[in-house]
């Protein structure tokens, strides 16, 4: 699978999660800490993957354009990671207050995504080509069964 093909596929498996959670009632408080902590894994192994691969060698082969895009695309990972999931995570899953953030959460995700797959991918595709995408999604699927290989030991 290449690169593209990969990251748009954790784009569905993000949504679905995010749909999920803001579907939510505050009666359901174990399957909402359930889908949290899917979510943040899926976020942070898809935001690895990207900064890691991916972005690195789209801004090395853009110009100031990609370069620009680049740069806000690590910021809207930012706010996600170091703002807005540290912040719903000591939130109770039984208040308002955890309805209004799951919203703002998924709104900022959504456009990320909805920017990503309209902008950045397109470009990728047209600066990297078939044959450097498909060894950078072997590289992410390797990264990927490694990361999961070693939450499951975290947990065990």
């Amino acid at each position: 699978m290449n690169a593209i093909d990969l990251l748009k596929a954790d784009h569905q498996t993000v949504k679905a999660l995010l749909t999920q959670l803001s579907e939510s009632t505050e009666r359901g408080i174990k399957k909402r800490s359930e889908l949290l902590a899917k979510l943040e894994m899926e976020v942070a192994l898809h935001t690895r993957l990207e900064e890691e691969i991916l972005y690195p060698a789209y801004k090395k082969a853009g110009a100031k354009e990609q370069v620009i895009m680049y740069h806000e695309a690590k910021e809207e990972h930012r706010t996600v990671d170091s703002l807005v999931l540290p912040d719903l995570k000591v939130t109770d899953p039984g208040t308002p207050e955890f309805s209004g953030r799951v919203k703002v959460l998924k709104e900022l995700l959504e456009h990320h995504i909805e920017e990503e797959e309209t902008e950045m991918f397109p470009q990728a595709k047209k600066l990297l080509g078939k044959d450097v995408l498909e060894a950078m999604g072997e590289q992410m699927e390797m990264m990927k069964a490694q990361y999961r290989k070693d939450m499951a030991k975290q947990a065990a």
